[in-house]
């Protein structure tokens, strides 16, 4: 721990208050303590509040004396699970505004959460709660929308990334990060002060999930039907039986859930990927809408080479039900290789799952009890 003024300099109080607020925060929550012990402060009246780059804790000194003793808290820990939460090389090739509102909506709903007061102004909305700073970047608009807190002096955007040494500098960076916050977490975890908020949903925060576009392209290639097979050859190949390719059409299922939680652009682009993926493994689609009831007008069926389209006359905004689209598929004596769900995964869901594999691609956070879940980020 270093502290960056000398005593007598202009930012005196305000890193003394900055120390005796992050030793109250070992003290209180240790495990959000443990990691802002790993930012050395340094003063910066160039600053408009606080920032970091992920080695240091930069703070101008006016902005420190204005802060109540929790907000100091708060800026503390804020500053500290940017950090741990590896916000500084994550942004890769997004928009860094908006990158920098995502981080900030996520740090900032953790601490709420957690207890701690923000100080006014601060970006949080319920909304974003347990969402990593990928999934919450791809809901916010480009531009507008509140500044965050901080000033983020992260550096893995664009052209730096073609610097060599600087990537070193931040990967190294990254496993250092990683293993302070495993370390905290263990020990706050082991004398029963995590705290809930953290331990419910750093897992997944830490570890975003995949993007759902090449989740889904991971299902669909397990449902291809080609393999190979050692049937006999013609006679112009030869009389040797050996292994070749076969293919057959895959049949695939695939539910929107029309309840009015999902927005026509967003089917569209599910059904533009499905469209892109669909040929590649030759597969038939049968296509059906649904609320609390199946929607009137589908059926629609697309062979391999067809587009897949959902007609703009398909209305719902009743209740969610997911049995319906089950029942029609046992009523029709169907077995598809897969059934995909596109929806909110917030309605009834039948009691026990079917025979073949169901993917949800799911908009929010709700759970689904049964298949494969995949988080549309």
């Amino acid at each position: 721990m270093s502290v960056a003024r000398a005593t007598g300099s202009p930012g005196e109080s305000a890193t003394r208050k900055l120390a005796a607020a992050r030793a109250r925060l070992v003290l209180d929550r240790p495990f959000l303590g443990a990691l802002a012990m790993h930012l050395p402060l340094v003063a910066d009246e160039d600053l408009r509040t606080i920032g970091t780059d992920a080695c240091a804790l930069y703070f101008n000194p006016g902005f420190i004396d204005l802060l109540s003793f929790a907000e100091t808290q708060f800026v503390l820990a804020h500053e500290a699970l940017h950090c741990a939460l590896g916000h500084f090389h994550r942004g890769r090739h997004r928009l860094r505004a908006r990158w920098d509102r995502a981080c900030d909506y996520c740090v900032n709903q953790l601490l709420a959460d957690d207890g701690m007061a923000p100080p006014k102004g601060a970006l949080a909305d319920p909304a974003y709660r347990g969402m990593a700073a990928e999934e919450i970047y791809a809901l916010l608009d480009e531009h507008g929308g509140g500044d965050p807190l901080d000033k983020h002096l992260f550096g893995d955007f664009a052209s730096d990334l073609a610097d060599a040494a600087h990537a070193g500098t931040n990967e190294r960076l990254r496993a250092e990060w990683q293993d302070r916050l495993a370390a905290a977490a263990t020990e706050a975890a082991q004398v029963g002060r995590l705290g809930p908020a953290f331990s419910a949903v750093l897992d997944r925060i830490v570890q975003p999930r995949l993007p759902w576009r090449a989740l889904l392209a991971r299902f669909l290639m397990a449902t291809a039907r080609d393999d190979y097979s050692f049937q006999r050859p013609g006679r112009r190949e030869g009389t040797a039986m050996l292994p070749g390719l076969k293919s057959t059409t895959a049949e695939l299922v695939v539910a929107l859930d029309t309840s009015g939680s999902v927005t026509h652009a967003e089917f569209r682009a599910f059904l533009d990927e499905l469209d892109a993926l669909k040929g590649q493994i030759h597969a038939r689609v049968t296509l059906l809408a649904c609320d609390a009831a199946l929607a009137p007008q589908g059926p629609w069926r697309f062979e391999s080479w067809e587009s897949v389209w959902l007609p703009r006359d398909v209305v719902g905004g009743g209740g969610t039900r997911f049995t319906p689209v089950f029942e029609w598929v046992d009523a029709h004596a169907i077995r598809p290789d897969a059934l995909l769900y596109f929806t909110d995964a917030q309605g009834e869901f039948p009691a026990h799952a079917p025979e073949y594999p169901v993917l949800w691609l799911v908009k929010g956070n709700a759970v689904v009890p049964w298949g494969e879940r995949v988080q549309l980020n």
